[in-house]
């Protein structure tokens, strides 16, 4: 979060905010609203996915073994360690933000499952089970979350490697990716759960950078008066 103007930055940061939450607001009013069409496109979608997960078991294992290796806690773990990492360089600011950045998604997403109440698919013959609300998916929500902190805290450390950023990059896009499909794939989640969940987490990193970036612009502000005045 250093490679440009801070005002450009905290510019950027809010407007992505503001467009990603509106799409997941509209997913969550339609959820809410029990629209006719989208339970249709959810059906679709999970019974198709799962009709072929029950005659592939090799796709199953693969996709239990996927959501087992990034769920909720392994992002959380792994945040914790890159919150140590920052500290120990002496970057306790950007290390508060991903820590606070986390906790909050954690909480959120916990407080929107009681609100919604809505009950994850119910299928003959599942290949997998979760317990809890659906709405929104914990996994997608903390893949987005965690993959946007890693992308935003590493790319300043990418300058002058292509191929390092297009890395930092491609995952931050392919995990949140495939765990949206391994868990509706495996009959846990509806595809609007996994959708929400995937804007809500990139709009909640986005929120919480630009308010990180504004504090740090006041800073500045209160740092050059003082200057003015010394």
């Amino acid at each position: 979060m250093r490679e440009h103007p801070l005002g450009v930055r905290l510019t950027v940061a809010a407007a992505a905010a503001a467009l990603l939450l509106m799409p997941a607001a509209m997913v969550g009013a339609l959820v809410v609203g029990r629209v006719d069409w989208l339970h249709s496109l959810d059906m679709a979608v999970t019974n198709g996915l799962h009709g072929y997960a029950l005659h592939h078991p090799g796709w199953v294992w693969f996709m239990k073994a996927w959501s087992l290796v990034f769920d909720p806690n392994s992002w959380r773990l792994a945040v914790l360690g890159l919150v140590i990492w920052l500290i120990r360089r002496g970057q306790g600011s950007p290390a508060w933000w991903a820590g606070i950045t986390m906790a909050t998604g954690g909480v959120l997403g916990a407080v929107l499952k009681l609100l919604v109440g809505r009950h994850r698919p119910d299928l003959l013959d599942p290949v997998a089970q979760a317990t809890g609300y659906s709405f929104p998916s914990g996994h997608v929500l903390n893949n987005a979350l965690g993959a946007a902190v890693f992308l935003l805290i590493l790319l300043p450390y990418t300058r002058g490697s292509t191929a390092k950023r297009a890395l930092l990059w491609a995952g931050a896009i392919v995990i949140p990716l495939m765990t949206a499909v391994s868990r509706v794939a495996l009959g846990v989640h509806w595809t609007s759960d996994v959708l929400a969940a995937w804007f809500l987490g990139v709009a909640l990193a986005a929120a919480t950078a630009a308010a990180y970036l504004a504090r740090s612009r006041r800073k500045q502000a209160h740092v050059a008066t003082e200057g003015l005045h010394a």
